[in-house]
């Protein structure tokens, strides 16, 4: 069998931005490290997007940054001047064709294509075993979601963000590639939060995705047919589907960080990393993944890692609201775009700003509901 120092069970956007600065660093050339993935990254499978104010390690993985944004719904369209921030979209492949680029130099990392099907650990050693090998490990990083642990309990509300995208070249010059569709909620609602996000890249064509904050995911027709009901609104009449893709992920606040232990620690989805109020990633795992690797080199304890903030508490109170009445979802983003100041909502949403700041944006959300939001929480709290 053989031993590692390190072990990553999964390859996900949290582990490979970790062991990418885990290389850059220069602190861990002696340590051995083992990638495991069913999935060899191999296919452009997703897309992510994060806003910025200044370049970034991730620049060679950026394919389009807009300096304009739109959020819209049914009665007001609002153009944002995003200054001075950017809004980045990073395609999956060029992420990952980064990240394995960097690990190919490194004689002490390997990467296998390779199933996980179980995780033991004991005292001082975590043995992995997949669908042909056996490995044991120092230390693990776990980002294999299991979705009961979070599912099956009711302390703690659980969201999906689901969607499903369409990257289309329309024959007309339709897209504006100055600007991206941040939020559109002109679509019908149906009882949940439902919105249309618009990443154009040249004036024909543009990655269009359906997406939800809700409970329960669509059927595929669903999602597809709202999307071609939106691209026939936008006067698009000819058009060729370039590329697809979907996705789901969980919004809660659920203490994932709890079932970290002296060696094994839960990142990503697994461990809490996406933001659970808006479920942006790409940010989140950049900046906990630093934290991480900065934690490596002087702490041994993964039950250390993770610190609460007052931003877990200001999503669990729109999580609960989105929870007991999904249709609110368009009015409370709605409020706060109308009005607000773009730069101080986006440094809200990266758990920037000071407590000054957080009152100046949650008071253009609608106070009573989020007052309510706190006497339910607090309620629960006592159960």
């Amino acid at each position: 069998m053989k031993h590692f120092d390190y072990i990553f069970t999964g390859t996900g956007l949290s582990a490979m931005m970790t062991v990418y600065k885990m290389m850059q660093s220069g602190k861990f050339n002696n340590k051995r490290i083992l990638l495991l993935d069913e999935n060899t990254k191999k296919t452009n499978d997703r897309t992510w997007c994060f806003w910025a104010k200044e370049e970034v390690i991730w620049e060679k993985s950026i394919s389009k940054k807009w300096d304009l944004a739109l959020f819209a719904n049914k009665n007001f369209r609002r153009n944002l001047d995003l200054k001075p921030y950017q809004y980045n979209m990073v395609k999956g492949l060029d992420f990952y064709n980064q990240v394995f680029d960097l690990i190919a130099k490194q004689e002490n990392i390997t990467f296998l294509n390779q199933k996980v099907t179980a995780i033991e650990e004991s005292e001082n050693l975590i043995l992995i075993q997949t669908d042909s090998e056996s490995f044991s490990c120092s230390k693990l990083f776990n980002s294999i979601y299991t979705k009961q642990k979070v599912e099956n309990q009711t302390k703690y509300p659980v969201l999906q963000q689901h969607f499903i995208g369409w990257f289309i070249k329309s024959e007309q010059e339709i897209f504006n590639p100055d600007q991206a569709t941040f939020m559109d909620f002109s679509v019908e609602q149906k009882g949940n939060t439902r919105f249309m996000y618009v990443l154009p890249t040249s004036k024909t064509e543009a990655l269009l995705e359906y997406t939800l904050f809700s409970h329960n995911h669509l059927e595929k027709a669903e999602y597809e047919t709202e999307i071609e009901n939106y691209i026939q609104n936008l006067g698009i009449s000819n058009y060729e589907i370039i590329e697809k893709e979907k996705g789901s992920i969980p919004m809660t606040c659920y203490p994932f960080w709890k079932l970290n232990t002296k060696n094994v620690i839960n990142i990503g989805t697994s461990g809490g990393w996406t933001k659970a109020s808006t479920g942006y990633t790409f940010k989140n795992s950049d900046r906990k993944s630093t934290e991480l690797v900065t934690f490596l080199q002087t702490e041994t304890d993964f039950t250390k890692f993770h610190k609460i903030t007052k931003f877990w508490f200001y999503d669990l109170l729109l999580l609960d609201i989105l929870d007991r009445k999904n249709e609110l979802g368009s009015s409370i983003f709605s409020s706060m775009f109308k009005k607000g100041n773009p730069t101080l909502i986006f440094k809200f949403l990266d758990e920037e700003t000071s407590l000054k700041e957080d009152i100046q944006v949650i008071l253009k959300c609608p106070k009573m509901l989020f007052i309510k939001a706190i006497f339910q929480v607090a309620f629960k709290a006592m159960k």
